[in-house]
């Protein structure tokens, strides 16, 4: 089945109000082409600079999705990921928020930004403890801001666990995801909830996700 064929029969299997951040790490232009030809909206990227060069070599086709950045993001590339990505998912301090913050300003920029949350306390992942009290603290100070807006939170939920784990971990983010909509936070625009991958975009949805990430299930084996 060709890439096309596949990513549209995953569209058709989803709910339509969940939406479809292709992860697209790795993959060639051609193969990033042929997925935003069969109808993709949303591109997700792990790394700056190969994202620039990907969006360079799509030409006007780059322009017809939303590009996510959903890998870490470092301060010294915050000014090439904001002329490169959309949305930034992976806020996991208020530093991090403020230095966007600081150089969205200078482009004359609001930028649409994700609290990530290490929503299994590994200490090989970033984002913020799965605790309320910080997850409000970071969001009320995203929400201070300027020139970023909170639009959602995003997990990636634990790498090698059952499908227990990784639902305990949805389920937390998903709960930490209605506290905060209960605040009315000033400033605040949350609507989304990023959650679940190849392996586990099924029970993300299950759990409450309102956009999933897959890549391997659309492009096949890197």
């Amino acid at each position: 089945m060709s890439i096309a064929d596949t990513y549209r029969r995953l569209r058709s299997e989803i709910p339509r109000h969940v939406t479809i951040v292709v992860a697209a790490k790795t993959r060639s232009v051609p193969e990033m082409l042929e997925v935003i030809e069969a109808g993709a909206t949303d591109i997700g990227h792990n790394y700056v600079q190969e994202a620039e060069q990907a969006r360079a070599a799509l030409g006007p086709a780059a322009g017809r999705v939303r590009w996510h950045l959903i890998g870490h993001l470092q301060t010294n590339k915050i000014n090439k990921a904001l002329q490169v990505f959309d949305v930034i998912q992976t806020v996991d301090s208020l530093d991090t928020a403020r230095a966007i913050d600081k150089r969205a300003a200078v482009l004359g920029l609001v930028v649409p930004v994700y609290i990530e949350i290490n929503s299994a306390v590994e200490a090989s992942k970033s984002g913020v403890v799965p605790e309320l009290e910080a997850v409000i603290a970071l969001a009320r100070g995203v929400c201070a801001l300027k020139h970023v807006r909170l639009e959602g939170l995003m997990t990636m939920g634990p790498l090698n666990g059952d499908d227990d784990q990784v639902r305990a971990a949805f389920r937390k983010t998903h709960c930490l995801f209605e506290r905060l909509r209960e605040l009315e936070l000033s400033g605040a625009h949350l609507h989304t909830l990023s959650m679940g991958m190849t392996d586990s975009y099924r029970s993300a949805i299950e759990e409450g996700a309102t956009m999933v990430r897959p890549g391997t299930i659309v492009f096949g084996p890197r």
